[in-house]
């Protein structure tokens, strides 16, 4: 069996299993709230230390279904442009997390872009960092399909969003697609702050199509704008209505430094 090991394990997060369910827990707020349902989220991806409290508050605010489809950017530029892991599990600190090999060949029926390919996964980081947090939540209860997008076309990203909702629609239970993305790089913070709620604001009023026109015609350096591209497409065809922003920062809040900042936001499309 393939299994897809760790590459920023004692980097993006803690390399021991009992650091890194500690660390996790440090990430997750302490009042709980109600969990709610979701259709498709916008989870920031870097190291826990600086975005690991954002993609806390989606975590403990979403009820996580048992199968998810992880949309994630290719920030390597190794193989495909629309990569898929189909079988096997990944592995972290925590153990391994199952492929969800029944719904990655559903997709793969409905749509030719998507290839098999282990190489755009190899390094990439921005998927990884999520599954510590959803074996903390769910331990081995949950599989999930990889998906690593790189090509910036909107007709593919209509294509693969289309096929997503389609296999979803069919799956007879809830799918929970999530699209890994940090937000505007290495600007000072009003800069950021401004440009980030230029593509939140179309992220929340599920405009697929005005966040790829602000993304390029505002300069904003959003990493995922991809796959939360091709999640918000997927999540209106699956009836989607609404979408709620719990929170957002930037790096400059975790160490100080408000010259050059990432900004990090999780949003809940419902």
């Amino acid at each position: 069996m393939y299994v897809r090991p760790p590459a920023v394990d004692g980097r993006f997060y803690e390399g021991s299993p009992e650091r890194l369910r500690q660390e996790v827990l440090a990430c997750l707020p302490t009042t709980q709230s109600s969990k709610e349902p979701f259709i498709g989220a916008v989870v920031p991806h870097a190291a826990l230390m600086y975005s690991g409290h954002v993609a806390g508050e989606f975590y403990q605010d979403a009820v996580i279904p048992r199968r998810l489809i992880i949309l994630c950017p290719n920030h390597t530029g190794l193989g495909h442009h629309a990569a898929i892991n189909r079988e096997g599990a990944w592995r972290t600190p925590l153990g391994n997390a199952e492929i969800d090999s029944p719904l990655a060949d559903a997709l793969m029926r409905k749509t030719r872009l998507l290839k098999e390919d282990a190489a755009a996964h190899a390094r990439e980081h921005s998927l990884e960092v999520q599954l510590p947090f959803l074996q903390q939540l769910l331990g081995a209860g949950f599989t999930f399909v990889p998906i690593c997008l790189g090509a910036a076309r909107y007709d593919y990203c209509e294509e693969v969003g289309e096929a997503i909702a389609q296999v979803v629609k069919e799956a007879g239970e809830p799918v929970g697609i999530i699209a890994s993305s940090d937000l505007n790089h290495y600007e000072d913070q009003p800069t950021t702050l401004q440009k980030d709620q230029l593509a939140i604001d179309q992220v929340l009023a599920l405009n697929p199509q005005e966040l790829w026109r602000v993304i390029f015609d505002e300069d904003v350096s959003m990493c995922g704008f991809i796959p939360a591209t091709t999640m918000l497409i997927a999540a209106k065809e699956l009836g989607a209505t609404k979408a709620r922003l719990l929170k957002h920062a930037t790096s400059g809040d975790i160490n100080g430094d408000y010259r050059q900042v990432v900004g990090y936001a999780s949003i809940i499309v419902q």
